[in-house]
């Protein structure tokens, strides 16, 4: 999944936030029950609730319930949207991990939660004793912020906390489980029987996001029209002799090389060979290898950037970073890389060992997946817009999206692993409606369920609304559609081209026109699923629905508002959103 600027298609956080998968497979339940060997009856209750958006904070979640079944606790992991209030009121030890969505807001399950407690000064949390473990990505401006935003809400309404909270950067691993380390001990002071059960330990899966399956590229294929604005292309990864499965809805997290040509510019920038051994993960390796293969170098990390203006003097870089203003920063960054940073500064270089110790390390990339693993058990799907863009007379490539399209093929060891979403899934009731809104490459988990539907010979009506600039370029699986039209499992099309006549028409505005309808399946217990842009298709979408609720359902603007919100209560309304 990636973002990029829908006027110039360049990149500013091409998924660094990805999809990240569970250290310990197979742990489905939300409610853990106490596996140790004491007398249940007198562990000491635990709530561990999480916010996230793309599964980290679930992942960690369960890690730390593993821990407090260790030391004797009875654990219960839930996701904030499965919380009530008057519940949550009453927690007397609670743990609560988030991730940050976007620009410093709530992840989706976390923001109805979050818009009760934090509209009540009257609550009153005394008898709670809490933790917060945030989890964020430097590269945004308000770091970590859902779980600063947790810590202080709690405080201020008599919480206490236990261990001081925790924020993460992407590269998460040490932080949460220091975290881990020290907030359980201190949950499980006093409690009597504690007694640690090592059969009840959940053993890691063989493949994971500590060690990503070798995959291999089976499929590599243009979807538009070579005369398209846009490279959309479809892979097919086999995942034959992992013994991993997967379920529509689920993402695939690819952990991409970097750019041969960038890694090698980057190394005559800063006046090095790339011959120059320097010691990663315990690895003696050459700089060239370092840079291609563990080291984020397309965007320039906040330490970079300092440093390069710290060593350019340049007055105007300073005065960005030391005024504070982020906007005026971001569109200075706008299109900037770390080459054309380094390249803007010729007489500055730097050795191999401090330019490495400035570079945050290489993430992997998650994106929706395109194939019902019921239907496609051996290879898994993905539909990918290759990033590609010019600026600052140079060409510029995403990592992943032209790591698969350039330099994957049969012969390479495509690492990948799945991360869960249990959320966005078809509906388990084959015969209600299902409704989807998919632009562009937002289709891709929808081609997966109507997949999924076909295979499990569903009677639920399937309703589309896709879109994207021009029909006759960007029409994406038109045949595979329009196949699934005539053998009646798509039982509803709606188009929308942007581009085609002078007024630009939008997946949202076939919503309204189609209101009456759309309703009337809401009404008989349809769900609502939402994949693509978050920052403009997403929000208009949400509140075309709003409106088709209102002035169908005849609700006024807080009726429909609450008609939605337990839409989202129920798993009705559900989004994947990046």
């Amino acid at each position: 999944m990636t973002t990029a600027n829908s006027s110039l298609n360049i990149p500013f956080n091409e998924a660094q936030q990805a999809w990240l998968g569970g250290f310990f497979a197979g742990m489905h339940s939300h409610i853990l029950q106490s596996a140790g060997s004491g007398d249940a009856a007198n562990a000491r209750s635990i709530s561990i609730i999480y916010g996230s958006q793309t599964g980290n904070s679930e992942s960690v979640a369960h890690d730390a319930a593993q821990a407090a079944k260790a030391h004797g606790l009875n654990p219960t992991i839930l996701s904030m949207d499965e919380i009530e209030v008057a519940a949550f009121i009453n927690i007397e030890y609670l743990l609560i991990i988030t991730s940050t969505y976007g620009e410093g807001d709530m992840p989706d399950n976390a923001q109805m939660l979050w818009d009760n407690i934090s509209a009540d000064d009257s609550i009153d949390l005394s008898n709670m004793q809490y933790s917060v473990l945030a989890l964020g990505d430097t590269s945004y401006d308000l770091f970590c912020q859902a779980g600063i935003d947790w810590d202080l809400i709690l405080e201020k309404l008599g919480a206490k906390r236990l261990y001081e909270r925790i924020d993460c950067d992407v590269d998460f691993d040490a932080a949460a489980e220091n975290w881990i380390s020290n907030t359980i001990p201190l949950m499980a002071d006093g409690t009597a029987n504690i007694t640690i059960d090592s059969s009840s330990t959940t053993q890691p899966a063989k493949f994971g996001r500590k060690n990503p399956f070798p995959g291999t590229l089976v499929a590599n294929r243009l979807l538009s029209s070579p005369d398209s604005s846009k490279e959309i292309r479809h892979y097919e990864i086999s995942i034959t002799g992992s013994e991993l499965s997967y379920e529509a809805g689920d993402a695939l997290n690819v952990v991409p090389v970097n750019c041969p040509e960038l890694v090698s510019d980057i190394i005559k920038a800063i006046g090095c060979t790339g011959d120059e051994d320097e010691p990663v993960s315990g690895e003696l390796m050459p700089l060239t290898q370092a840079l291609a293969e563990h080291f984020e170098i397309k965007l320039p990390s906040k330490g970079l950037l300092d440093e390069i203006a710290k060593r350019s003097g340049d007055q105007e870089l300073n005065n960005l970073l030391n005024a504070g203003d982020k906007d005026k920063l971001a569109s200075y960054l706008w299109g900037r890389d770390t080459l054309d940073l380094l390249l803007q500064f010729p007489e500055m270089q730097f050795s191999a060992a401090e330019f490495l110790a400035l570079l945050k390390p290489l993430q992997h990339r998650a994106y929706s997946i395109s194939s019902s693993g019921k239907a496609n058990p051996d290879t898994v799907h993905l539909t990918i817009s290759s990033v590609r863009y010019n600026s600052h007379d140079r060409e510029h490539k995403g990592v992943c999206s032209t790591y698969l399209a350039d330099l994957a093929d049969e012969n390479t060891a495509v690492r990948c692993f799945f991360s869960p979403n249990k959320v966005f899934r078809v509906p388990e009731n084959d015969d209600l409606p299902m409704i989807m809104v998919g632009p562009g490459t937002g289709i891709a988990p929808f081609r997966a369920f109507l997949q999924e539907r076909e295979f499990r010979k569903a009677k639920g009506l399937n309703w589309l609304f896709f879109g994207d600039r021009n029909e006759a370029t960007d029409f994406i699986y038109r045949d595979e559609i329009e196949a699934m039209q005539n053998n009646n499992v798509l039982s509803k099309l709606d188009l929308a081209f942007s581009r085609d006549q002078e007024e630009k028409i939008y997946v949202q505005d076939r919503m309204l026109e189609k209101g009456a309808e759309l309703f009337a399946l809401l009404e008989l217990g349809g769900y609502f699923f939402v994949c693509g842009d978050a920052y403009r298709m997403a929000k208009d979408v949400d509140k075309a629905l709003h409106d088709v609720i209102a002035v169908q359902g005849k609700l006024s603007e807080e009726q429909a508002t609450e008609y939605v919100n337990q839409m989202k209560k129920d798993k009705r309304y559900v989004r994947d959103v990046y």
